[in-house]
């Protein structure tokens, strides 16, 4: 049966909310807790059951995670039946493990459900099934562009989460906590997902619309290294001289390569080639780019010059890490 809903899940109230979590395999273990765990314990606090869940599959086997343990599910996508919403919870190679089954039954059953959303690579899931034309929505950074690229009926965006009327995404699994939190606060009140966040130690970043890299590294706490490893995340494709960069955050290039020394161990240069060659790794992997394709988007116009560059930094040639992959 389908229904029109009207009003948001993101409104305050007391009455449960059902929630179906589709998990496919090889998503991570972090991105299914940060869905899961964050309404366990705002019921906890509530004294109530404020949000109740159950886990389904593709399959309705139990699920293999990224980590190697199985996650019970209670049945395939059909056993999703009767929530509220559903939440779509995908990573790698989704674009195998997602097949025209299984996008046929989400497409069949999407209008039966107040609200769809997903995490990490779930977008892609949805968008095939065209769940999310006409919509904003966000996925992993890793996919942004190729994203976009595959569905220019989207309004992609790098925020952190998006809330688009029935619609909503995260591009991982601490912004799917954050998205959780929003949840909570919206249905129970800003106290009950305070006291969540407290419970985990939590500082969530309410604001969605941030991006989902702030900053490239953990240790770039000052905010001219930080700056200027983004501006090299954003131009990787067309590596920008060291000296625009140094100018960009009001350093010298002395200055800025000490700077560098200093937080990284490394200069400008060498932080900006290994941030182009990781980026070439991950795609070699995790996307189906021919080797040409991937050397250009990270700024290698001699694919001779690419592939010495790659063995150098990881020790064997781009097109063995592809093989390999095509075996796995």
């Amino acid at each position: 049966m389908e229904m029109a809903f009207t009003e948001t899940i993101f409104t305050a109230s007391d009455d449960p909310l059902e929630i179906a979590v589709l998990v496919l395999p090889r998503a991570s273990i972090l991105e299914v807790a940060s869905v899961l765990d964050p309404l366990r314990n705002a019921n906890r606090h509530l004294g109530r059951e404020g949000f109740r869940w159950r886990v389904v599959s593709p399959d309705g086997a139990a699920v293999s995670l990224t980590c190697g343990i199985e996650l019970p599910a209670l049945g395939a996508l059909a056993a999703a039946e009767g929530a509220d919403v559903l939440i779509v919870v995908a990573g790698y190679n989704q674009s195998e493990i997602a097949t025209r089954p299984l996008i046929a039954g989400l497409r069949r059953m999407a209008p039966r459900f107040r609200a769809i959303g997903a995490v990490d690579a779930g977008p892609w899931v949805l968008a095939r099934a065209g769940l999310l034309d006409g919509h904003r929505a966000t996925v992993h950074w890793e996919d942004l562009e190729d994203f976009a690229t595959a569905h220019p009926r989207v309004d992609v965006v790098p925020d952190r989460f998006v809330l688009s009327r029935n619609r909503f995404t995260a591009g991982g699994a601490a912004p799917a906590a954050d998205l959780m939190l929003h949840l909570i606060g919206a249905r129970c009140g800003a106290a009950v997902a305070g006291q969540v966040a407290a419970s985990f130690q939590y500082e969530a970043q309410t604001d969605g619309t941030r991006p989902q890299r702030p900053g490239m590294l953990p240790m770039a706490d000052d905010p001219r290294l930080a700056a200027a490893l983004a501006m090299m995340n954003a131009h990787l494709e067309d590596p920008l001289p060291l000296e625009a960069i140094a100018r960009a955050q009001g350093l010298g290039l002395r200055r800025m390569e000490q700077l560098f020394r200093d937080t990284l161990g490394q200069g400008p240069a060498a932080a900006y080639l290994d941030l182009r060659l990781q980026t070439a790794r991950r795609m070699i992997t995790d996307t189906r780019h021919s080797l040409r394709e991937v050397a250009l988007r990270c700024g290698f116009v001699d694919p001779t010059g690419f592939s010495r560059a790659f063995r150098r930094r990881f020790g064997t040639a781009p097109s063995r890490i592809r093989a390999a992959r095509i075996r796995s």
